[in-house]
């Protein structure tokens, strides 16, 4: 099974709803916008401009609590060699295996971390590195059951639990600039890095340009190991080619 490795990646997102390649606008469900009606294909798109790791996130499995695209999933791991990251709608212990016997080198959960984060230790323990934390925030509070509500935890506080508990890599995604191409919320991203200490953080939400991804690097963040890429991608705001380029500057400053 292909492998992550820790240095400044891209991923290209795709997401699944009713089978198809969508983006949301931060989130909102009735704010979706579709880009294909084949994922297979469009993670060999991906692929073929030169992404070495992908991204998918179900989102019908992360409206309604229980992972519905699997078997799209499978499809997916199957016709690309580059490793793939999961999340959406997993709650239960079976449901991650299943994921990862799909074919994903690792998945992301979000609901059920912030629900019982005394749980992630467990986690950790069984899954290792390929456990992936996703915290989820706007205004300050992190977002569960696919961004829908709002809980009582800061994401600093959830971020600091993870790390605690042994998770070695978490996804912060500021909702309120996802989907909104208005550049990442660098104050955020910076905050949730300091609470992680040394576990690696992927940032998402808000990239338009490559330039984003320099102003990400320049934070000087050590543990600032990936940048998630949508609606850049599919609105021809940057290319693969454009984003790979600032992310291999950004490993050389």
């Amino acid at each position: 099974m292909p492998t992550f490795t820790l240095k400044m990646e891209i991923y290209p997102a795709i997401d699944l709803k009713d089978g198809r390649c969508v983006r949301l606008r931060q989130g909102l469900a009735d704010q979706v916008t579709v880009y294909g009606d084949d994922p297979v294909a469009m993670a060999r798109h991906w692929v073929e401009q030169g992404a070495r790791r992908l991204h998918v996130v179900d989102l019908d499995g992360a409206f309604s609590g229980l992972p519905v695209h699997t078997a799209v999933i499978a499809r997916i791991a199957a016709a690309i060699e580059i490793p793939v990251q999961v999340g959406g709608g997993l709650r239960t212990e079976d449901q991650m295996q299943a994921v990862l016997d799909a074919g994903a080198a690792r998945f992301v959960v979000g609901t059920r971390a912030c629900a019982d984060p005394g749980g992630l230790a467990r986690l950790a323990a069984r899954f290792g590195e390929r456990l992936v934390v996703g915290i989820d925030a706007r205004d300050g509070r992190v977002r569960v059951s696919g961004w829908v509500e709002a809980s009582e935890l800061t994401p600093e506080v959830l971020a600091r639990h993870a790390a605690e508990a042994g998770v070695k890599t978490v996804i912060y995604t500021d909702t309120a600039t996802d989907g909104m191409l208005t550049g990442p919320n660098l104050g955020s991203v910076r905050a949730v890095a300091a609470a992680l200490g040394g576990a690696g953080l992927i940032a998402s939400g808000g990239v338009a340009t490559a330039d984003d991804v320099c102003r990400l690097e320049a934070l000087g963040c050590p543990n600032l190991v990936g940048v998630i890429v949508g609606k850049a991608l599919y609105e021809g705001r940057a290319t693969m080619g454009e984003l790979l380029a600032a992310s291999r500057r950004a490993e050389s400053v």
